[in-house]
């Protein structure tokens, strides 16, 4: 086992000494080069220090002598700011918030929440209550329209209407009065006109 440990450790100190020497003679240069590029200096660090990770795994490409290492290391160093910059640009722009900016869209959790709230006072109402609500504002009928639909006189629609919508407005009340318990409000059954 410790006989194909020593070559790959010999391998990686010959690589590591190679990639000090070669920062020694082309870092200032790779770093100039990248601030230029990048316009940030942070920025020029981070590609120079890739662009030794690169030169690092590559350590072969160094040394077969084939063409110029600094040749090597500045197209390294250019495509590396090239491919951050492509990233940068794929990604849409940050914008920074602010308290008096408001989301684009409004979350829809509050809506589920509003819907799940109503199904949940809705089903406190009568039957007959129910029916009207449903044909005036889930289905936007007119007075008129849901009477003809459920088979009643218009009056009696606004009558329901009105005492549905009471009704709603007192569970909402009961269901958000942290001081009194949740419970049935007294009557909901009881209110048909």
């Amino acid at each position: 086992m410790a006989g194909p440990l020593r070559p790959r450790a010999r391998r990686g100190s010959t690589d590591e000494a190679l990639i000090r020497s070669l920062y020694e003679e082309h870092g200032n240069a790779l770093l100039a080069y990248a601030t230029r590029l990048t316009n940030d200096r942070a920025a020029a660090e981070d590609v120079v220090q890739e662009t030794f990770i690169r030169a690092w795994r590559h350590a072969e490409a160094m040394v077969n002598g084939k063409g110029s290492v600094r040749g090597w290391l500045l197209t390294v160093t250019r495509n590396i700011v090239i491919d951050r910059t492509r990233a940068r640009n794929v990604r849409p722009r940050e914008v920074p918030g602010s308290p008096s900016t408001h989301p684009v869209e409004d979350d829809h959790a509050d809506s589920v929440v509003d819907t799940m709230a109503v199904l949940a006072a809705m089903d406190h109402l009568s039957p007959e209550h129910r029916a009207v609500l449903q044909e005036l504002y889930y289905r936007q009928r007119s007075v008129a329209e849901a009477a003809d639909s459920l088979g009643i006189p218009a009056g009696t629609v606004k009558s329901r209407s009105h005492y549905a919508l009471r009704a709603l407005r007192e569970a909402f009340t009961a269901q958000h009065t942290p001081s009194r318990p949740t419970r049935r409000p007294a009557g909901l059954q009881e209110v048909v006109a």
